[in-house]
């Protein structure tokens, strides 16, 4: 990797201080996508400001009706709250899925947000449960958070704090993995909450997507013979050597069935 200053914050303020001082900052959260990205000289920051020391970014509770968890809370840490799991099990189950136990163990819910890969599985499950990011400037809703491949609506050096996921009467979640990666070839989720039915996809696409036709059919409950007929267009969607376009369009209706239990 190309040399960089190595800094540790000791806050969240001192954090963003320290990257808004730095030439080309990056922050550092559990590392399994940056790391790789330095070995590789993929990226050349002038400074790596690691998050690892702000206990204060970890945490899962709930508040007004919603779980809150904050952005240094490891994969591990939501698959395995009792908190998230009796409010919200189907992002209990989610996050159980996501790489491998070390992954699991230093992979936060931030930093996969903040990174956006077209194959992460947290950003399906904030668009159907239409959770609000808040940042250290402000707070963004799902909708308006995922912006392309890699790409999110956060400005330069603005910093993810926590996830607030309102609570849903119902909710489920699939995925299609690769066997070598885990990465989810195409991931459903699906929510019942007071807006309605919300169905998210990931990995099919550049990034996390809803598939406004399904939510539609299942205004009336949560049945999968009610999307059982619908065709997915393929187009815009990825094609690569672990799957045509034409297949991942096939996976999203059958993995939104299985979210449903079928």
């Amino acid at each position: 990797m190309y040399d960089f200053e190595y800094q540790r914050a000791t806050s969240t303020d001192d954090a963003t201080s320290r990257y808004s001082a730095a030439e080309d900052a990056r922050f550092l959260a559990g590392g399994m996508t940056l790391i790789p990205v330095l070995k590789q000289r993929l990226d050349q920051p002038s400074d790596v400001v690691d998050l690892g020391d702000l206990d204060d970014m970890r945490g899962i509770s709930e508040e007004g009706g919603a779980i809150v968890i904050k952005a240094m809370t490891t994969h591990h840490a939501v698959n395995t709250s009792d908190l998230v799991a009796s409010k919200i099990p189907a992002l209990a189950h989610l996050a159980g899925t996501i790489g491998d136990q070390m992954v699991r163990n230093r992979g936060t819910i931030g930093g996969s947000l903040a990174n956006n890969d077209p194959a992460a599985s947290y950003p399906c499950a904030v668009l159907a449960l239409n959770a609000t990011i808040k940042t250290d400037k402000r707070e963004i809703a799902a909708d308006d958070f995922f912006t392309g491949m890699f790409d999110t609506a956060l400005d330069e050096g603005e910093l993810i704090l926590s996830v607030s996921f309102p609570i849903p009467e119902e909710a489920g979640y699939r995925h299609f993995p690769n066997p070598a990666s885990r990465f989810p070839i195409v991931g459903s989720f699906v929510a019942k909450g007071s807006d309605g039915v919300r169905v998210a996809i990931t990995g099919a696409g550049p990034c996390a997507f809803r598939v406004t036709e399904f939510e539609e059919a299942l205004s009336g409950g949560l049945n999968p013979d009610a999307i059982r007929d619908i065709k997915v267009s393929d187009d815009g969607l990825n094609t690569d050597i672990h799957a045509s376009a034409e297949y991942r369009a096939h996976l999203i209706n059958v993995m939104t069935r299985r979210a449903m239990g079928e």
